[in-house]
């Protein structure tokens, strides 16, 4: 119990980090645009800006991927529906092909969404979802914020996703032992499961091990 505790105490000293990077600039994401290889669409969680995943852009880009932010979702608080019909608009006006999605948390479902419902055209060719609620959190029913009670098993976009399995075999699932936020796990039934020793639901996004499954889960 002690150790899960300063587990959750160390994923919101990264959540504080990464807010202050924000408010001290660095919001120009244009030097990741070039790039020969599948451009990388990244997806952050409720409450995060695009630089949360900053880490998985840097090493997405040097690898050679155009990585494309959706600034306009700011702190990812519209519902799911509403943000991946976003960030659809995006890929389109931009006519992105071969779309590799790399989501967190929150990010996973609107992904998904768009992968079931929005990608009429065919231009998402994956995604890389890192701890992602899936099947929801039991914890969202205690909470009395519209974005975090979206997160509760029985609300209907996440039964409606859950209900939808086709897409699962294009999506890579990566997740640790102890998630503070989702008790219940990342697994995906039909999706290719990675589970790693690392611990937490933010501060993972910059853990070694997950950036190397993240790089190897988009080379596939």
């Amino acid at each position: 119990m002690i150790r899960r505790a300063f587990f959750w105490w160390l994923d919101y000293v990264y959540v504080g980090w990464w807010q202050l990077r924000h408010f001290l600039g660095g919001r120009d994401a244009s030097r990741y645009l070039n790039g020969e290889l599948a451009p990388v669409l990244l997806i952050p969680g409720v409450y995060e800006t695009w630089q949360f995943l900053r880490p998985v852009a840097n090493r997405l880009h040097a690898l050679g991927h155009p990585v494309h932010v959706l600034s306009e979702l700011r702190y990812n608080l519209l519902g799911v529906s509403e943000s991946a019909a976003l960030a659809q608009a995006y890929i389109e006006a931009k006519d992105l092909r071969g779309v590799i999605i790399v989501a967190h948390s929150k990010g996973g479902l609107i992904g998904k969404h768009m992968m079931v419902l929005d990608d009429t055209s065919g231009r998402i060719d994956r995604m890389t979802a890192i701890a992602t609620p899936f099947g929801g959190s039991i914890y969202a029913r205690y909470f009395l914020v519209r974005a975090i009670r979206a997160f509760r098993p029985n609300e209907p976009t996440l039964a409606m996703l859950g209900a939808n399995a086709a897409a699962n075999t294009r999506i890579t699932s990566i997740f640790g032992v102890f998630d503070p936020h989702i008790p219940a796990g990342s697994r995906l039934e039909g999706a290719t499961n990675v589970q790693l020793p690392v611990y937490g639901h933010f501060r993972l996004l910059a853990d070694e091990r997950v950036l190397e499954a993240v790089e190897k889960s988009i080379g596939d």
